[in-house]
């Protein structure tokens, strides 16, 4: 029997049978920017990484070096001929240099220090050379390729970078060729034929390993340049020493080995400055090699596609290098940041302990505050927690008011709390507006000048609120921040947010009390003077983070907002990978809205103005940039282990993490937590904050695309009880109710 379903598919309204409708296109569903655009800033990172590293010869680089092997199979005329080899069109021939003529050629370039400095001398002395230039340093320099044709010297292919070609098969030397042509082509616009293949030596070091690649090197068009003079400058033997190595006998002619790249090359520039004069002063002429040899040029220019290919080349290459560079400037920027807050939070963290452990602290004239206080209890849907919550209220040793405002809630969270029928605890119940609205509707009816805000899922110890009021012994203290408690680390993802609240939190609170520029009032447990709040509007609903919108709208009113460590408050945080994305990705934009919306302090004057040019850079430097640019503390950690120095990468990951766990450890002292927590922070430091950066990436992205965020309900478990709260009655069977949220 067809289902229901499947008969309303298969009939219209008025019973005529109709075709059912295909629902590919109809149901396609764009994806949204937030999302493209970070995968596509991730590859497009990750390809010009890449690009680099391959540039660099940092991978797909082959250093391997073949021995010398039998040269049974090579002709006795190559053997014994000229360093120039012409295998082209199937015929094998060697040619040489005529007498009096001197070809000086410059390997492995161009290097952007020695190669100007070699091209001034040659200028200087109007000789010319040509340099068999490598395709990674030609894609890296290519204005110094540029300036090597337009000076009149000759270009020669030494392949992309660097390998032996006997190693290669037809389609790696193809390769080789190609890219080096390319990068020729996009730096200086033309092609070459000319080619020397790495590693050479004299025509009779020729083998039966590198007679195969020459002749094939021969089949593709190229024209293989050996040499029968070196100079061995590579070895710095001095620089009369290279002047006799590079000099014929008997006025011979010769191709001359030399290096305008590899290493400190001021032994090969001094040389030539003598050499030059030395030998022109005898007769000698240095000529480009197709000039010695009375032959076309070996240049050909290229046009259309093949130009632009280059160009595109050159243009990525640069590029690559570029954002490495910003990269670099970016890891700096990050790694200063670092240990500036680090070296902040160890100092004036442990500075606020000190202070407000000293027995003779007192937070005002006026302490100890001792008059009632309201508890509001914004509710959605706390069926679960609310119970809690409520009766670790009820245990406070502080008097106190609790409101309840039930925002609209569907699972019945009022009437728990009305059956509970407990004293000092009243319901107020409104259609769902949204938290601001409930905590605004809550602070119209509380009856007290003191404000304790926390959420319905949280849990207070019995001194929780009479440790959080005591700064209002300040009449200058308008709001205070509590000590905000992971309640469920059981599990590792809990036990990784422990960390984060103790550390990057509690630590930072204690760092922000002393600057004077707490950015966040925690939902969790916070409390405000009423006419702090009133002054200011009340909970704004122009953000998702209205608790940092408040804070940030106190400070601008001239209020201080302090932290008070003893207040402590447990609440439970998200199990689930899916639910602790909402809940931080929510927070991530909440706070960009916040900043965004009190912006215009940094431009006015008196307590709004001190806020804006201290506090919002300080904030947006250690809550925005600092989070953005930390991936790359990771990013050149992978880096590094694929491209080197592995070592060097490793350690230096390990001396931030050494230091991060230095600051978790003190964290956890002050806080009097057990260190045995910390065991997971290595592993929260791989997985757990890579997806804290996804999270701010994707906010970021949000923001640029003009997307907007709605408020998110978190699934609760209630399992979060506070040492010396009233016992929950549960009901049999409740152990049930925990599961995995989300």
């Amino acid at each position: 029997m067809a289902s229901r379903s499947s008969r309303r598919r298969s009939s219209s309204g008025d019973g005529r049978s109709q075709r059912a409708p295909a629902p590919v296109n109809l149901r396609r569903r764009r994806l949204p920017m937030r999302w493209v655009l970070p995968v596509m800033l991730l590859v497009a990172m990750t390809a010009m990484l890449m690009l680099r590293g391959y540039v660099h010869s940092e991978i797909l680089a082959d250093y391997r070096i073949r021995p010398e092997t039998a040269y049974d199979k090579v002709p006795e005329e190559i053997l014994e001929g000229g360093p120039v080899i012409d295998t082209r069109s199937g015929k094998t021939a060697s040619l040489s240099v005529p007498k009096h003529r001197l070809v000086l050629t410059f390997d492995d370039g161009p290097d952007p220090e020695w190669t100007p400095k070699v091209l001034d001398v040659l200028k200087k002395h109007n000789a010319h050379g040509v340099f068999f230039i490598t395709g990674t340093m030609a894609s890296q320099y290519p204005d110094l390729v540029k300036r090597v044709v337009r000076e009149g010297h000759e270009i020669g292919l030494h392949t992309f970078n660097h390998p032996d070609l006997s190693y290669k098969s037809p389609g790696g030397i193809d390769w080789q060729l190609s890219q080096n042509q390319m990068a020729l082509e996009g730096a200086a616009g033309i092609r070459t034929s000319l080619f020397r293949p790495p590693y050479s030596s004299f025509s009779d070091a020729m083998d039966n390993a590198s007679w195969p690649v020459t002749k094939y090197v021969g089949s593709r068009g190229y024209l293989t340049v050996l040499n029968n003079t070196d100079s061995e400058d590579w070895q710095k033997p001095g620089v009369d020493e290279i002047i006799r190595r590079a000099t014929p006998k008997h006025g011979d002619g010769a191709i001359v080995l030399m290096h305008d790249s590899g290493g400190d090359r001021h032994q090969t520039v001094e040389a030539l400055d003598k050499f030059l004069p030395e030998l022109q002063a005898k007769g000698y002429k240095f000529q480009n090699l197709t000039e010695a040899l009375g032959a076309p040029s070996a240049h050909t220019p290229v046009a259309g596609v093949e130009l632009w290919k280059g160009r595109a080349w050159i243009f990525l290459v640069q590029a690559s290098d570029e954002l490495t560079g910003v990269l670099v400037v970016g890891l700096a920027v990050i790694g200063s940041l670092v240990l500036v807050r680090f070296g902040l939070m160890l100092l004036l963290s442990g500075a606020h302990a000190r202070r407000v452990r000293k027995k003779t602290f007192r937070w005002g004239p006026d302490a100890p505050i001792t008059q009632p206080v309201s508890v509001l209890v914004p509710a959605y849907n706390e069926a679960k927690c609310i119970e809690n919550t409520v009766r670790s209220l009820v245990a406070s040793d502080h008097p106190i008011e609790v409101l309840v405002i039930d925002d609209g809630s569907s699972d019945g969270t009022a009437r728990i709390v009305e059956n509970l029928n407990l004293p000092g605890v009243r319901v107020i119940r409104q259609l769902n507006a949204g938290k601001p609205a409930a905590l605004n509707r809550g602070l119209a009816n509380a009856r007290y000048d003191i404000i304790v805000m926390m959420d319905g899922d949280t849990v207070f110890e019995p001194s929780t609120i009479r440790e959080l009021v005591q700064p209002f012994a300040d009449p200058k203290v308008g709001a205070v921040a509590g000590n905000a408690k992971v309640g469920n680390k059981d599990s590792l993802i809990g036990a990784w947010q422990h960390i984060e609240y103790v550390m990057g939190f509690n630590l930072d609170r204690r760092m922000y009390d002393i600057l004077g520029c707490m950015p966040t009032i925690p939902g969790a447990v916070g409390a405000f003077r009423r006419s702090a709040l009133e002054r200011v509007g009340g909970m704004s609903e122009d953000t998702l983070a209205e608790d940092t919108d408040v804070t940030m709208a106190l400070h601008r009113d001239g209020w201080r907002v302090v932290y008070a460590e003893n207040a402590r408050a447990w609440t439970e945080a998200p199990e689930s990978v899916q639910q602790l994305w909402s809940q931080r990705y929510r927070w991530s934009y909440g706070t960009m809205q916040a900043i965004w919306k009190h912006r215009r302090a940094v431009l006015e004057r008196g307590p709004s103005g001190r806020f804006g040019r201290v506090g919002l850079p300080f904030v947006s430097l250690f809550m925005v940039v600092a989070p953005l640019l930390a991936p790359l503390i990771d990013v050149f950690l992978l880096y590094g282990l694929v491209f080197g120095p592995t070592e060097k990468t490793v350690g230096a990951w390990l001396g931030v993490l050494a230091v991060q766990a230095f600051c978790a450890a003190y964290a956890f002292r002050l806080d009097r937590e057990r260190m045995s927590h910390l065991i997971s922070l290595p592993l929260q430091q791989i997985l757990y904050r890579q997806l804290m950066y996804v999270v701010l990436l994707r906010s970021w992205m949000t923001a640029l695309t003009g997307g907007r965020l709605r408020w998110q309900k978190l699934r609760r478990t209630g399992v979060v009880e506070a040492p010396g709260s009233i016992p929950q009655q549960r009901a049999t069977g409740s152990g049930s109710e925990r599961r995995p949220v989300g």
